[in-house]
C-alpha cells in the first residue's frame, strides 16, 4: 500500500496542489467548524429553540445578505486579477490594493449607515411573522451587525489577497466571532432567553477582531498594507469592475436564496427560523469541510493553469475533480442520514434543547444533506468557469436557479414545513450542478468564442 505522500507525489503538480491547498483548508476548516460547534451546542443550552434564537438567526441573514453577496461577488473575480498582478511592480500593486481597499471603506462605511436606516422596513417586510418580542430583539441585534458590513468586506478583500497566494489561514480565522460569540455566552451566566447581549457582543468584537487579523496577514503575504485611496487610476480597474458587474448579478440572485428562506420560515411561525437555523449550521459544517476546501484551494491554481494559455489542462483537471466530489458527496449524504438524530443530540441536546427540539432539527437536516452530491460536484466546476473568465454563464446559472429555488419554496414550505425548504434547496443544487456539466463540457475554445 502506498503511504498519502507517495501518492501526491505521484500527482500531476496541478492535481498536487489543489490536493495540498486542500488539505490544509480542510484542516483549517475542521478546526474552525469545531469552534462554530461548539458555540452553537452553547447558543443551544442557553437559548434552546426560542425567540432569541429566531431573532439572532433572521439579523445574521439578512443584515450579512448584501455585505457577503459583494465579497463573493468580487472574490472569484479578484483572485484571477490578483494572481496576474503578483509579476507586476511593487508600486503597481500597492496603487491596485489602495484603492480597492479604500473603495471598500467607503462602501462598508455606506451599508452600516443602511442597514440601521432600513431596519424597521426590513422587519415590517420580511419579520413581519416573527413574534412582536424576536423583533424587538433582531433591532437590538442590528448594532452589532450594521458595523459587521463593513467588516465582513475588509475581511473579504483580506481573504482574497491571501489565497491569491494560495495560503489559506483566513479559513481557520472564519472562525474567530465564533470562538468570541462562545466565550461570551459562556460567561453571561446570568442571562436570561430574552436578553441578546451576549450574541451582540460576541458578535461585533469577533468580527472585528477577525477583520484586523486578516488584514495584518495579507500585509505579510503581499509585502505592503495597501494604504487606502479613493481612485480608479489602476489598470486593474476596467475588466474587474466589468467582470464583477456581471457576477454580482448572479450573485445577488443566489444570496437571495437565505433571506427568502428566513420569509418563507416567518410565515411558518415561531421557531421555525431557529429549527431551519440549527439544521442550516450543522449541514454548513459538513458542507464547509468537504466541498469548500476543495473549492477555496482550486481557483487560484486554475487561475495560474489558464494564465499559462493551458485551457484543456484547467478543463481536465477540474472535471476530474468534480467526479471525486460527487463521489465523496455521496457517502457524506448515506451517513449524514443516518447519524442526523444522534448528531442533532449529541451537539444541541441539553439546556433549553429538548428531546423534540432534536426530532425537529434532525427531521430538517435530513432533508438538506440530499444537496451535498451536487454542493460538492459544483464547487469545482465554479472555480473552472470562473478561472476562465465566463462570468456572463455563472451569473445566467445563478438566476435561474434562484427562480427555481423560489419557486419550490412556494409549494413545497407550507406543505412540509421547514423541510420543504430544506428540499428546495436541495433541489436547486441538483439543477446548478447539470448546469455547470453542461458548459464545462463544452470544449474551451467554443466556449470562449460563445462569450
Amino acid at each position: 500500500m502506498k503511504s498519502l505522500k507517495q501518492r501526491l507525489e505521484g500527482l500531476h503538480s496541478d492535481h498536487r496542489r489543489i490536493a495540498l491547498g486542500a488539505m490544509r483548508v480542510a484542516f483549517f476548516l475542521l478546526l474552525g467548524k469545531a469552534a462554530g460547534a461548539f458555540k452553537e451546542m452553547a447558543v443551544a443550552y442557553r437559548y434552546g429553540i426560542s425567540e432569541a434564537v429566531d431573532a439572532y438567526q433572521f439579523t445574521m441573514v439578512m443584515a450579512n445578505w448584501l455585505p457577503i453577496t459583494i465579497v463573493g461577488a468580487l472574490s472569484v473575480v479578484l483572485i484571477p486579477v490578483l494572481v496576474r498582478t503578483r509579476s507586476e511592480d511593487r508600486s503597481s500593486r500597492a496603487r491596485f490594493l489602495g484603492e480597492l481597499q479604500g473603495w471598500m471603506i467607503a462602501v462598508g462605511t455606506v451599508l452600516a449607515v443602511l442597514i440601521y436606516a432600513a431596519w424597521p422596513w426590513v422587519l415590517q417586510f420580511a419579520g413581519q411573522g416573527l413574534p412582536a418580542e424576536a423583533q424587538r430583539m433582531s433591532t437590538e441585534l442590528t448594532f452589532a451587525f450594521a458595523p459587521a458590513a463593513l467588516l465582513t468586506l475588509m475581511t473579504g478583500i483580506s481573504a482574497a489577497r491571501l489565497r491569491a497566494h494560495e495560503r489559506h489561514i483566513n479559513t481557520l480565522l472564519d472562525s474567530v466571532p465564533a470562538v468570541v460569540i462562545l466565550i461570551w455566552v459562556l460567561l453571561a451566566t446570568t442571562v436570561t432567553v430574552h436578553d441578546v447581549g451576549p450574541l451582540l457582543w460576541g458578535t461585533l468584537v469577533g468580527y472585528l477582531i477577525q477583520s484586523v487579523w486578516l488584514l495584518w496577514l495579507a500585509s505579510k503575504a503581499d509585502g505592503m498594507w495597501g494604504r487606502p485611496r479613493l481612485g480608479f487610476t489602476s489598470h486593474q480597474w476596467p475588466d474587474l469592475v466589468k467582470a464583477a458587474g456581471v457576477m454580482l448579478v448572479g450573485q445577488v440572485a443566489m444570496s437571495c436564496v437565505g433571506p427568502i428562506d428566513q420569509y418563507t420560515a416567518a410565515q411558518l411561525g415561531a421557531n421555525a427560523n431557529s429549527t431551519l437555523g440549527y439544521a442550516s449550521r450543522l449541514l454548513s459544517l459538513l458542507l464547509g469541510v468537504g466541498a469548500a476546501s476543495v473549492g477555496r484551494a482550486a481557483l487560484p491554481v486554475l487561475a495560474d493553469i489558464q494564465s499559462r494559455g493551458d485551457a484543456g489542462r484547467a478543463r481536465s483537471t477540474a472535471l476530474k475533480w468534480s467526479v471525486l466530489m460527487i463521489a465523496g458527496g455521496a457517502v457524506v449524504t448515506v451517513a449524514g442520514w443516518v447519524l442526523a438524530p444522534w448528531g442533532v443530540e449529541f451537539l444541541f441536546q441539553r439546556g433549553a434543547f429538548t428531546a423534540n427540539d432534536t426530532v425537529a432539527v434532525a427531521s430538517v437536516l435530513r432533508w438538506g444533506l440530499l444537496q451535498m452530491p451536487f454542493y460538492f460536484g459544483v464547487l469545482i466546476l465554479v472555480q473552472l468557469l470562473a478561472s476562465q473568465n465566463r462570468y456572463r454563464i455563472m451569473a445566467a446559472i445563478a438566476v435561474a436557479n434562484f427562480l427555481f429555488k423560489a419557486v419550490m419554496n412556494v409549494v413545497l414550505a407550507p406543505i412540509m414545513g421547514p423541510e420543504g425548504i430544506m428540499l428546495a434547496t436541495s433541489l436547486m443544487y441538483a439543477l446548478s450542478y447539470s448546469c455547470y456539466v453542461v458548459v464545462a463540457l463544452k470544449p474551451p475554445a467554443a466556449a470562449t468564442a460563445s462569450r
